[in-house]
């Protein structure tokens, strides 16, 4: 592994996490959802007390990748977990084990925490990442389904 650094997000960062953000995008087919702008990152990544965390990677001081993240509470086990919202490393840092170095990151995290997981979810089609997250001991979960309310269901449901 090459010279790396794991930080917190910090005020002057929201062009690094904008960037490196809308790469996910792109590289999930997804640039048609995107909404986050540099005010909204400083809203919401970099207030006092933010909704969801962001940890960026660097290698020397070049922007290598992001984990945004944020704690959530899982009832029947009584105990805080960390949802991974987000997580990339740019295609030129790629197998450098830079992801695997993100994700033990809030391991860690979440064990100072005393918390009892860390959780994600992967499209269906994104093979690689599905090998990587096999690979580091990740287990899929079995028997659930996500779903979301959104758009104009959500308004019309929301508004009734």
């Amino acid at each position: 592994m090459t010279n790396f650094s794991i930080r917190k997000a910090r005020p002057g960062d929201e062009d690094i996490i904008l960037a490196l953000l809308y790469e996910l995008a792109q590289y999930e087919k997804l640039t048609d959802k995107f909404k986050i702008t540099h005010e909204i990152i400083t809203r919401d990544y970099l207030c006092e007390h933010p909704p969801i965390q962001s940890d960026l990677i660097f290698e020397d001081d070049k922007p290598a990748g992001v984990a945004t993240w944020y704690w959530v509470y899982l009832s029947f086990a009584a105990s805080r977990g960390i949802y991974l919202e987000d997580l990339f490393v740019r295609s030129q840092f790629r197998k450098r084990g830079y992801g695997k170095a993100l994700i033990a990151n809030l391991a860690k995290q979440a064990i100072m925490a005393d918390a009892g997981s860390v959780e994600w979810v992967v499209l269906d089609w994104n093979k690689p990442s599905i090998k990587f997250y096999e690979s580091i001991g990740a287990e899929r979960v079995k028997g659930w389904s996500n779903y979301r309310l959104s758009d104009n269901v959500l308004l019309d449901l929301g508004t009734r």
